[in-house]
């Protein structure tokens, strides 16, 4: 059904290429508005600094942007991106040391952030009513009874004004859309905010020509330690040593609350310190090929447009412009193509674009939102360097801190060695499931209480804890494999 002849996507990211390709199918024209000059290839660009650092691609995401673009998870494995299955293919370290490798419901595609903005573009570029303007500049939008009705830009060739029956915020966390509508007269908009201070810090290097005959892993992740003895600093760092196309890797290394390197010779140094020496090896057999790159703005935001009485007509918002997490748990790509595909599932059941048609599209985004938020703030408001409206008092923060971290190496464990709870992380990690909904699932209770009395017992089914010291173990200790 056909809802009107011009829809606006404000910014060409992630989320307004899928927003783009969610309203395609219901009007005339798509027009999508980018501040930068869009590369051809898979190139950085000065809108998107993130892009320099790792970028998991969540299931719900990938699931997501195909249904929005069939063929993108081809086209993206196509283009150079990796699939594969992290406990398989990922070296972890955990609380005692490395994890055990064995197979499980989980799998992944492994890319940089901007070969998946790429193969995006080339989706969009491909839809005949959908046009990218670059080095368009918007103003101000036109509102009138109620509703937005258009947008002023600056182009290339001067100032201009666009029609728009409906129109799409996907400018990022800086997006100044909520006060332009303040300004027409909305209420200003209520804010949830959590900053838990994390910094992280990046580099690009490319992998040897020969890889170690000990490399089984692509991936290697190092948890922060739970040790409250003394130690470096830099056990507290969340560390990757992500694998994407073209034989590169980012190296990053990341914490809440703490100073993190800024330049080479400050990233090298600290990363012989972190928890193994393996991080520092693998980066020593690389050639690095970009300078480092540090990123503070993590903190999580959530917009609740979703509360006002009346939201404007013809408006939706779609990604980090509603919604921003902290970058650490991979959830901005899913999220927002996530609420892209909502949009458009609203969209097909739309007979007209009424009032109701917002608010409807905000309570469904509301709840689709809630899921990545709770996860975030369960790890988020247990550190005392945290600030925001969603901050603890010091009691419910420090049992927070006690629990979140024994709380999550009890799933991984049990993970390990029960399909059923397996299955149901890799659901909640993916944004598939609520933790909620997890931790209330029978099944998942029984698994994690038999885990404990095994653990007590000293009768684990599948071993962990092999010396950080030492290389990661490459036995596969699957259950197929092990009794093979």
């Amino acid at each position: 059904m056909n809802l009107g002849k011009t829809a606006v996507v404000l910014g060409g990211s992630v989320a307004g290429l899928c927003a783009a390709g969610a309203l395609s199918p219901y009007f005339d024209q798509v027009l999508v508005l980018e501040r930068d000059e869009l590369p051809e290839e898979a190139e950085h660009r000065r809108g998107v600094p993130q892009s320099k650092h790792p970028h998991f691609l969540l299931n719900s995401g990938r699931r997501a942007i195909t249904a929005l673009f069939p063929g993108f998870e081809d086209d993206l494995v196509a283009a150079g991106g990796l699939h594969l299955m992290p406990s398989m293919d990922a070296a972890y370290l955990d609380r005692e040391g490395w994890s055990a490798r064995k197979r499980s419901a989980m799998t992944m595609v492994y890319s940089s952030r901007v070969l998946i903005e790429r193969v995006l573009r080339d989706k969009v570029r491909a839809l005949s009513n959908v046009d990218l303007r670059e080095r368009v500049a918007v103003r101000g939008l036109a509102t009138a009874a109620g509703a937005v009705t258009g947008v002023e830009i600056a182009a290339p060739g001067g100032e201009e004004h666009l029609d728009a029956d409906f129109v799409v915020d996907a400018m990022g966390r800086g997006s100044p859309v909520a006060n332009w509508l303040v300004a027409a007269g909305w209420p200003e908009p209520e804010v949830r905010t959590l900053d838990a201070k994390v910094t992280y810090t990046s580099r690009w290097y490319e992998l040897p020509a020969r890889r170690p005959a000990s490399w089984w892993w692509q991936h290697l992740v190092l948890m922060p330690t739970q040790d409250r003895g003394e130690h470096p600093a830099e056990h507290e760092f969340l560390v990757n040593f992500f694998p994407i196309e073209g034989d590169r890797v980012i190296a990053c290394m990341g914490s809440w609350g703490l100073e993190m390197p800024r330049t080479a010779e400050d990233f090298v140094a600290s990363a012989r310190r972190t928890r193994t020496p393996l991080f520092a090896a693998a980066m020593d057999r690389c050639t690095p090929s970009s300078e480092v790159h540090l990123t503070r703005s993590t903190g999580n935001r959530w917009q609740r447009y979703d509360r006002w009485p009346s939201p404007p007509r013809g408006l939706a918002f779609v990604g980090d412009s509603i919604c921003a997490f902290n970058p650490f748990y991979a959830q901005g790509i899913s999220s927002a193509s996530s609420s892209a595909l909502l949009l458009r599932e609203h969209l097909a059941r739309a007979r007209d674009l009424d009032a109701s048609f917002d608010a409807r599209f905000l309570a469904a985004q509301r709840d689709l939102l809630k899921v990545p938020w709770t996860l975030a703030m369960a790890r988020d408001r247990g550190y005392e360097c945290a600030e925001g409206t969603e901050r603890l008092p010091g009691w419910q923060r420090r049992l927070l801190a006690a629990v979140s971290a024994p709380a999550f190496s009890l799933i991984v464990g049990a993970a390990r060695e029960d399909d059923v709870v397996d299955e149901h992380f890799a659901k909640v990690f993916n944004l598939d499931e609520s933790l909620g909904d997890m931790v209330r699932t029978p099944r998942v209770l029984a698994g994690l209480a038999r885990y404990c009395v095994r653990s007590m017992l000293g009768r684990h089914r599948v071993p962990f804890g092999f010396d950080p010291q030492a290389e990661p173990p490459a036995t596969d200790y699957s259950p197929a494999a092990v009794a093979g």
